[in-house]
Protein backbone atom coordinates (compact mmCIF):
# COMPACT_ATOMS: atom_id res chain seq x y z
CA UNK A 1 0.00 0.00 0.00
CA UNK A 2 1.16 3.47 -0.76
CA UNK A 3 -0.41 6.60 0.71
CA UNK A 4 2.10 9.31 -0.08
CA UNK A 5 1.59 12.77 -1.48
CA UNK A 6 3.71 12.20 -4.58
CA UNK A 7 1.82 10.82 -7.60
CA UNK A 8 5.04 9.99 -9.49
CA UNK A 9 6.46 7.89 -6.66
CA UNK A 10 3.09 6.21 -6.11
CA UNK A 11 2.92 5.36 -9.82
CA UNK A 12 6.45 3.90 -9.70
CA UNK A 13 5.53 1.76 -6.70
CA UNK A 14 2.36 0.65 -8.50
CA UNK A 15 4.32 -0.41 -11.60
CA UNK A 16 6.96 -2.26 -9.55
CA UNK A 17 4.26 -4.15 -7.67
CA UNK A 18 2.46 -5.08 -10.89
CA UNK A 19 5.72 -6.33 -12.45
CA UNK A 20 6.31 -8.54 -9.42
CA UNK A 21 2.66 -9.65 -9.20
CA UNK A 22 2.28 -8.08 -5.75
CA UNK A 23 -1.21 -6.78 -4.91
CA UNK A 24 -1.11 -3.02 -4.47
CA UNK A 25 -3.34 -0.23 -3.20
CA UNK A 26 -2.50 3.32 -4.23
CA UNK A 27 -4.53 5.51 -1.90
CA UNK A 28 -7.12 7.70 -3.63
CA UNK A 29 -6.44 6.14 -7.06
CA UNK A 30 -9.11 3.39 -7.44
CA UNK A 31 -7.83 2.36 -10.88
CA UNK A 32 -4.50 1.46 -9.25
CA UNK A 33 -5.95 -0.66 -6.46
CA UNK A 34 -6.06 -4.45 -6.50
CA UNK A 35 -7.81 -4.42 -3.13
CA UNK A 36 -9.60 -1.99 -0.86
CA UNK A 37 -9.94 -1.54 2.85
CA UNK A 38 -13.35 -1.55 4.40
CA UNK A 39 -15.17 -0.54 7.50
CA UNK A 40 -15.63 -3.61 9.71
CA UNK A 41 -18.07 -4.68 12.41
CA UNK A 42 -17.26 -7.72 14.57
CA UNK A 43 -19.20 -9.60 17.19
CA UNK A 44 -17.30 -12.79 17.98
CA UNK A 45 -17.34 -14.90 14.82
CA UNK A 46 -19.65 -12.46 13.01
CA UNK A 47 -17.79 -10.13 10.68
CA UNK A 48 -19.43 -7.60 8.36
CA UNK A 49 -17.30 -5.48 6.06
CA UNK A 50 -18.48 -2.59 3.91
CA UNK A 51 -16.35 -1.14 1.15
CA UNK A 52 -16.99 1.60 -1.37
CA UNK A 53 -13.98 0.48 -3.44
CA UNK A 54 -12.18 3.67 -2.55
CA UNK A 55 -14.99 5.99 -3.59
CA UNK A 56 -16.18 7.09 -0.17
CA UNK A 57 -14.48 5.60 2.87
CA UNK A 58 -16.47 7.75 5.32
CA UNK A 59 -19.70 6.62 3.66
CA UNK A 60 -18.59 3.01 4.14
CA UNK A 61 -18.20 3.78 7.84
CA UNK A 62 -21.66 5.37 8.05
CA UNK A 63 -23.28 2.47 6.19
CA UNK A 64 -21.46 -0.05 8.39
CA UNK A 65 -22.76 1.72 11.50
CA UNK A 66 -26.32 1.55 10.15
CA UNK A 67 -25.97 -2.15 9.35
CA UNK A 68 -24.45 -2.86 12.77
CA UNK A 69 -27.34 -1.05 14.48
CA UNK A 70 -29.72 -3.55 12.87
CA UNK A 71 -27.81 -6.64 14.01
CA UNK A 72 -29.39 -8.21 17.09
CA UNK A 73 -27.41 -8.04 20.31
CA UNK A 74 -25.52 -11.27 21.00
CA UNK A 75 -25.69 -12.42 17.36
CA UNK A 76 -22.08 -13.53 17.75
CA UNK A 77 -23.04 -15.74 20.69
CA UNK A 78 -25.77 -17.38 18.61
CA UNK A 79 -23.28 -18.03 15.81
CA UNK A 80 -20.80 -19.55 18.26
CA UNK A 81 -23.47 -21.94 19.53
CA UNK A 82 -24.50 -22.92 15.99
CA UNK A 83 -20.83 -23.64 15.27
CA UNK A 84 -20.63 -25.86 18.34
CA UNK A 85 -23.85 -27.64 17.30
CA UNK A 86 -22.42 -28.26 13.82
CA UNK A 87 -19.21 -29.62 15.33
CA UNK A 88 -21.16 -32.02 17.55
CA UNK A 89 -23.24 -33.09 14.54
CA UNK A 90 -20.10 -33.80 12.46
CA UNK A 91 -18.75 -35.93 15.31
CA UNK A 92 -22.06 -37.78 15.59
CA UNK A 93 -22.54 -38.24 11.82
CA UNK A 94 -19.04 -38.15 10.28
CA UNK A 95 -18.08 -38.75 6.69
CA UNK A 96 -18.70 -37.17 3.32
CA UNK A 97 -21.73 -39.33 2.64
CA UNK A 98 -23.50 -37.68 5.61
CA UNK A 99 -22.62 -34.17 4.36
CA UNK A 100 -25.79 -33.40 2.39
CA UNK A 101 -28.05 -34.72 5.16
CA UNK A 102 -26.12 -32.74 7.80
CA UNK A 103 -26.36 -29.55 5.75
CA UNK A 104 -30.07 -30.00 5.08
CA UNK A 105 -30.80 -30.62 8.76
CA UNK A 106 -28.71 -27.65 9.94
CA UNK A 107 -30.44 -25.39 7.41
CA UNK A 108 -33.78 -26.48 8.82
CA UNK A 109 -32.59 -25.82 12.38
CA UNK A 110 -31.36 -22.34 11.44
CA UNK A 111 -34.61 -21.52 9.65
CA UNK A 112 -36.85 -22.83 12.43
CA UNK A 113 -35.02 -21.47 15.49
CA UNK A 114 -34.44 -17.79 16.28
CA UNK A 115 -31.19 -16.11 17.28
CA UNK A 116 -32.53 -15.89 20.84
CA UNK A 117 -33.24 -19.63 20.78
CA UNK A 118 -29.60 -20.29 19.89
CA UNK A 119 -28.34 -17.85 22.54
CA UNK A 120 -30.43 -19.68 25.17
CA UNK A 121 -29.31 -23.15 24.04
CA UNK A 122 -27.20 -25.09 26.55
CA UNK A 123 -24.87 -28.03 25.87
CA UNK A 124 -27.60 -30.33 27.20
CA UNK A 125 -30.10 -28.73 24.81
CA UNK A 126 -27.70 -29.31 21.90
CA UNK A 127 -27.43 -32.97 22.80
CA UNK A 128 -31.21 -33.29 23.04
CA UNK A 129 -31.69 -31.54 19.70
CA UNK A 130 -29.12 -33.81 18.05
CA UNK A 131 -31.14 -36.87 19.10
CA UNK A 132 -33.58 -35.81 16.35
CA UNK A 133 -31.00 -35.79 13.55
CA UNK A 134 -31.46 -39.39 12.36
CA UNK A 135 -35.21 -38.89 11.94
CA UNK A 136 -34.64 -35.59 10.13
CA UNK A 137 -37.05 -33.85 12.50
CA UNK A 138 -36.32 -30.37 13.83
CA UNK A 139 -38.44 -29.83 16.91
CA UNK A 140 -39.44 -26.33 17.98
CA UNK A 141 -36.96 -24.67 20.32
CA UNK A 142 -39.62 -24.47 23.03
CA UNK A 143 -39.62 -28.27 23.16
CA UNK A 144 -35.84 -28.41 23.64
CA UNK A 145 -34.58 -25.31 25.47
CA UNK A 146 -34.20 -25.90 29.20
CA UNK A 147 -36.50 -23.73 31.30
CA UNK A 148 -33.62 -22.39 33.38
CA UNK A 149 -31.99 -20.86 30.26
CA UNK A 150 -35.02 -19.41 28.50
Amino acid sequence: MTAIDCPETSRTIYKLCKERKIPVNVADVPSECDFYFGSQYRDGPLQVMVSTNGNGPKLANIIREQIAAGIPENAGDAITKVGKLRQKLREMAPGNEQGPKRMKWMIQVCEKWTLNDFISMSEQDMDELLQNYESGIVPPAKDIISEEFS
